[in-house]
This record gives structure tokens, sequence and C-alpha cells, in this order.
């Protein structure tokens, strides 16, 4: 896999660098990660597990069988300690995580435990003989978790956006909507939709503003 193939798929996966727009196997992608041995990469590589495990399939066996070394599957090894380590100095607890640590060994929960305390106190890291800053390590894992909840924050507002539009109409009709966004945004009426407005819409919205007919509603909804 070349290089620029690597790349595109890795931002498939969350980090961003460079736009990617093909099919990809995540699971042979997080293997060549593996291999790669990019610091930039394997910096990257606990947001690149994230994904591949929220979003795309990730699958443990799969990975290591795309390993053909033994010094690669060691390096992975080491890769998943120093992801689920960071992943706890963040208090985040998932099941997939406590499979796989099901599965460690002595040796490798001895080493987990001193990766969570190096990156715990901001002391460097060495992994497979490649050194690691944890605040690095913390920052590229912290601008991911706020790209992720900035895109969660932009769904549910849209998903409300688009519910409001849709219990709008149910009640009002388009020209109704529209005088009721426009005095709700402080705009001048004419003087007919005024009229309109005072006549027709102002009565409905006198019903909604009803706290009484509000509690009687979400009575009716629970049946």
């Amino acid at each position: 896999m070349t290089d620029s193939m690597l790349l595109e798929r890795v931002s498939r996966l969350g980090l961003p660098l460079m736009e990617s727009t093909s099919e990809f196997d995540v699971n042979l992608t997080l293997s060549e990660v593996v291999k790669n041995r990019d610091t930039r990469l394997w910096e990257g590589f606990p947001v690149l597990l994230m994904n591949a495990v929220k979003e795309h399939g990730f699958d443990d066996k799969s990975v290591r069988a795309n390993l053909t070394t033994a010094k690669e599957k060691t390096n992975y090894q080491a890769l998943l300690l120093l992801s689920l380590a960071l992943y706890e100095c963040f208090h985040l607890s998932y099941l997939w995580m406590n499979q796989l640590k099901a599965h460690f060994s002595v040796r490798d929960l001895s080493k987990f435990k001193q990766l969570k305390y190096s990156l715990a106190h901001d002391e460097p890291l060495n992994l497979s003989g490649m050194r690691f800053d944890p605040t690095r390590l913390k920052d590229v894992f912290e601008l991911y978790f706020e790209k992720h909840a900035e895109k969660n924050k932009q769904r549910r507002e849209k998903h409300e956006e688009l519910a409001l539009e849709y219990s709008l109409s149910q009640l009002f009709s388009s020209k109704q909507k529209d005088l009721f966004r426009k005095k709700l945004d402080g705009l001048p009426l004419t003087k007919t939709e005024k009229e309109y407005y005072s006549r027709t819409v102002k009565k409905k919205v006198a019903a909604l503003a009803n706290p009484d007919l509000h509690r009687l509603a979400q009575r009716l909804m629970e049946y």
C-alpha cells in the first residue's frame, strides 16, 4: 500500500490528513498504520481505533491476521495498550475495551498500568523504540473529541429544527408559519398581516402557551 493510499484511509477513520472518497477495509488500514511506523500516524492510532469501532466494524482478529511478523504483532499490541490507557485517562469505558483487556497477559497489564501513569503525569512514553509526548497524544485525541461533539451537536440541532418544523406544520398553514416566525423574530408586519395574525395565528399561539393544555397533551402522549 502506498503512503498516499494509507493517508487517504486514515483520513476516513478520523485523522484528517487529507480527503478520501473510496471504500476501504478498516482492519487492513489499522494494520498498515502499525507497519508504517510513522510517528504522526501512531500518535493518531487511538483516534483511528475509536472511529473504527464506532462506525466501521473493528475486528481485532482481522487486524492481527494482516500482520505478518512477530515485531508487527508486538507493535500492534503496544498501540492497543496505549489507546486503552489514553481512553481511561479521558474516563471512557466500553464493553469492547473490557473484552480486549480480558485477553491481556500479566506483562500487558503491567505495561498498561505504566502507560496510564505516564499519561496522567505527562511523562515521556517509549513505545516499540519510539518516543511520544503524552501531552501531544492527549491533545490529538481531545481535538477528535471536540470535533465529534460539535458534529453531534449539529446533528442534534438539525434534528430539533426538523422536528419543530414538522410540529408547526401540524398546527399552522404555510402562511401562518411565516407570520409566526416573523413575529417571533421581531420583523415588521404589514397592516394586512397584523390583522390576519391577530384574527387567526395569535389565537393558536395563545392555546399553545396554555400550561394546562400543554400538560394534558403530554398526558395523552403517554397512552
